[in-house]
């Protein structure tokens, strides 16, 4: 007998995964009036959620997999330290994953995948500002814009037809050099020359409070959480059920499976092969006052930012495609670290906490939004890279119109679980 989520019927929900993706479809779904259960084995927001970068970035909207990246990566690959890397052990593990993301970086699929994150952004960006009010956490997000940096002008022409193509998708920048860089964040090194100012970025105050902060606020709505482990989830005669660690069951009307990296597993009982790896992301947060930061900084030649939280500076990035079960390689924090003190030379590095998370990559760089091949009541939402805080609220409302029998704001086709 399983057990019921709340008590029993179909309209009970079951959301798997407290991280930002999680709470936010949990809370959406209580709000529109069901019976939500979050569930993590973790806790909630103790994974990827809690040491991004934090940053609202709708108009990064590029994907990874781009025209050229197949003759870049091997430069790149050969600094064990540099912004992608693949440890030589896990490199035949991860080569269909890499079959993939040769294909997705194919022009016409990279347009396409381009098309479709832009689409999905406009509607992150509306449906944040919407979420923000209805959850009471406005006042944690900060609008001062991000600044790219390039240390010379061959490198800013390169980025040129990047800017170029979100151009002509309405999204607003200024290039900018010489003095008005400093006047946007004194304190840099004299080394970049040239700079993209992006006014519409945004940043929240720290990811682990917004998150935390989102999730009182479904709790405040009625919303449940348990801490478990599911180790599987199979279809049921009206609905699924969930097969927790220890031998438990709970039934649900629906379930979201928004597990972030942990997800693959549990999609691939259900029937779908999703090739879904882990960007294992680094950072350092270093204390409050370690320097004066006016905003976000990208320093993309090196692939990390520098970001203003109220627990502190944090820098990190980068990309290690190591999977789940390799040690971290702290050596990335510390690689950041020592360039960000020579691209800020006020910067105080000590007193740091350094962290590493598992973002889920897919090979086209869009996540996945659906229904489960063996179950209509099962609905996927993960895969969202590096950019999970920032589509989050777009992907509860695509999850919420799924689960009410809406016709999606968007459509879910670039998104489908089968797209591979």
């Amino acid at each position: 007998m399983s057990e019921g989520v709340q008590g029993s019927g179909r309209g009970d929900i079951v959301v798997v995964g407290a991280g930002i993706i999680g709470i936010t479809a949990a809370f959406r779904l209580q709000q529109a009036g069901r019976r939500v259960l979050l569930i993590d084995e973790r806790g909630v927001a103790e994974a990827t959620s809690a040491g991004n970068a934090g940053a609202l970035a709708f108009s990064d909207v590029m994907p990874l997999a781009s025209p050229g990246i197949i003759r870049k990566a091997p430069k790149w690959l050969l600094d064990p330290l540099g912004p992608l890397t693949i440890r030589p052990g896990y490199a035949l593990k991860i080569a269909p994953w890499l079959w993939h993301f040769y294909q997705a970086s194919l022009p016409s699929r990279f347009w396409h995948s381009m098309l479709a994150q832009v689409t999905l952004m406009r509607l992150a960006r509306t449906e944040m500002d919407d979420l923000a009010s209805a959850a009471g956490v406005a006042g944690m997000i900060r609008s001062d814009g991000v600044l790219e940096l390039y240390e010379s002008e061959a490198e800013w022409k390169r980025s040129l037809p990047g800017w170029q193509a979100r151009q002509s998708e309405g999204i607003g920048f200024r290039h900018i050099k010489g003095e008005e860089i400093g006047a946007l964040q004194p304190g840099l090194s004299p080394r970049f020359t040239h700079a993209t100012f992006v006014p519409g970025w945004q940043t929240v105050s720290d990811p682990r409070d917004f998150a935390k902060a989102l999730f009182a606020a479904f709790e405040q709505l009625g919303g449940a959480f348990r801490q478990a482990k599911v180790d599987a989830i199979q279809p049921a005669e009206s609905g699924a059920d969930l097969v927790l660690d220890g031998g438990g069951r709970l039934r649900a009307g629906h379930v979201v499976l928004a597990g972030g990296a942990w997800s693959r597993p549990l999609a691939a009982g259900l029937g779908d092969a999703i090739p879904l790896e882990t960007e294992r992301g680094y950072n350092t947060t270093l204390p409050p006052g370690a320097f004066d930061l006016k905003r976000q900084l990208t320093f993309g030649g090196h692939g990390f930012v520098v970001t203003p939280l109220t627990s502190g500076i944090r820098v990190g990035g980068a990309v290690e495609l190591g999977g789940l079960e390799l040690k971290p390689n702290f050596r990335r924090s510390e690689a950041m670290l020592r360039k960000a003190s020579s691209f800020l030379p006020g910067l105080k590095t000590e007193g740091g906490r350094q962290w590493m998370g598992f973002r889920p990559s897919l090979p086209d760089s869009l996540p996945v939004i659906g229904r489960a091949t063996a179950s209509p009541s099962v609905i996927y939402a993960f895969g969202h890279g590096h950019l999970g805080l920032t589509q989050s609220a777009a992907t509860a409302r695509l999850v919420v119109d799924l689960i009410l029998g809406r016709e999606p704001t968007i459509s879910l086709k670039p998104f489908r679980p089968g797209r591979f």
